[in-house]
């Protein structure tokens, strides 16, 4: 290891120095985030890599993804390792995934803030947790947490690993860091052959393509009790939702509900915002645009008069993915990449997206091949599309069916993913076993 170390890139080693250097502004940083709201005040620490939890005796298998989607990708995985009775850290960067992981990791399963990637706080990190074992879900790799890693010998696996073009592209004007980096990595587990195809020109060594976790992901639960609440007051009303919506897409979901709700007596029309700290500001657009709103994180429910209603909180798309029979996925109108189809999918609805999907473009192609959803060129087609699909239930039923089957057929990355990594947690018995 000392002889790899000698040659590492200029970059590797500058970026070392350079986040050794800035570690007395974290934190500055970190107030700064904090007031954003992008935090925990409770738990600033784990950002430097120091906690009070102790570490669980036996192996540790360490699982990192960055946010939201990644966790929710892993906790399938996480749970199988429960079952075999491991002990699993689980490590977001967001405050939204510490919320994820508070509902939905298995018992047993610790939950901590990633420790920023400086020096310090990753050797910090290592020392006190001392995984045996590195799992990084998709594609947060952190070069002084993975030479760290490396360097204490920890095998590292990525697990739903993904490389869009456009990061490929970015990548190759830097072939001797990715590549240094990726050779410190013991397995890649890729979700598609063309992330496969990409991982090995970055000098990969070894990759197996074991499909996307997300299409295992059992649906998003619900309370019973809200969902009874809302489909009462819902009954009768053609509800159309746009998810995961960014900014600069919700005047087209507004301009949609202007002009069909003349059309479609009752209309209502549900916006579930990316980051929910944005309700306010889309609730004076609706008003803006002489439109009705409601905002959820105010208590409020849809009335009778209610054009659109904006569920700015967190953790419950279940809910008003079981309500709408049509959804638009948000992302896609803006080059963002697109968010998630597979969760609305996975209930029947019929999905509707723009342009911009790179970040699932697999699934949305198959998505729209087999007619379970259909994409929307820009702004303007999407009152169109929303019309059709409202006037004719029966081929708004065969969309619905259709997007269905296609998730339930493309899953299986679990089992492959839970096979792939078999033989290090065998590895890892045995070493335990012996000592």
């Amino acid at each position: 290891m000392p002889a790899l170390a000698e040659r590492l890139p200029l970059t590797l080693r500058a970026y070392a120095l350079l986040t050794a250097v800035a570690t007395p502004l974290v934190s500055f940083l970190l107030r700064r985030r904090l007031k954003r709201g992008k935090e925990h005040p409770r738990r600033l620490t784990e950002r430097r890599g120091e906690t009070t939890a102790a570490r669980p005796r036996g192996t540790l298998v360490w699982v990192h993804g960055a946010s939201v989607g990644e966790l929710a990708a892993a906790i399938p995985l996480v749970g199988r390792l429960r079952e075999r009775g491991l002990n699993v850290l689980v490590t977001t960067g967001t405050v939204t995934s510490a919320a994820l992981a508070a509902k939905r990791l298995p018992p047993g399963a610790i939950h901590q803030f990633a420790p920023l990637d400086a020096p310090i706080f990753i050797a910090r990190f290592l020392k006190h947790w001392r995984p045996d074992l590195a799992l990084f879900v998709e594609s947060d790799l952190w070069p002084n947490t993975i030479m760290a890693a490396a360097e204490r010998r920890i095998p590292l696996i990525l697990v739903n690993g993904r490389l869009s073009a456009r990061s490929f592209e970015r990548w190759r004007y830097l072939p001797g860091t990715i590549e240094t980096l990726l050779k410190r990595i013991d397995l890649c587990l890729v979700r598609t052959t063309a992330d496969a195809e990409r991982f090995d020109a970055l000098g990969a060594p070894r990759i197996t393509t074991t499909g996307n976790l997300k299409l295992d992901v059992p649906p998003l639960p619900v309370d019973e009790d809200k969902l009874a609440r809302l489909s009462s007051m819902l009954a009768g009303r053609p509800v159309f939702a746009a998810a995961s919506t960014h900014l600069g897409e919700e005047t087209a979901i507004i301009d949609t509900q202007r002009r069909l709700k003349a059309s479609f007596r009752g209309l209502l029309t549900i916006v579930v915002p990316r980051h929910p700290e944005r309700g306010p500001s889309i609730a004076d657009a609706v008003a803006a645009g002489g439109l009705t709103a409601a905002l959820r994180s105010r208590g409020q429910l849809p009335q009778p008069g209610t054009d659109i209603y904006i569920a700015d909180t967190l953790g419950e798309l279940g809910l008003f993915y079981r309500l709408a029979p049509i959804v638009f996925m948000g992302g896609s109108l803006i080059p963002h990449g697109g968010q998630n189809p597979i969760e609305p999918a996975k209930f029947g609805a019929a999905i509707l997206h723009g342009p911009h999907v790179a970040n699932f473009a697999d699934i949305y192609a198959a998505l729209d091949r087999a007619r379970g959803a259909e994409l929307v060129p820009d702004a303007d087609r999407l009152p169109v599309r929303v019309g059709a699909w409202l006037t004719d239930a029966q081929e708004r039923a065969r969309a619905s069916a259709a997007a269905k089957a296609t998730v339930d057929l493309l899953g299986g990355a679990l089992e492959r993913t839970v096979a792939a990594i078999e033989p290090y947690l065998m590895q890892l018995r045995l070493e335990r076993r012996d000592a």
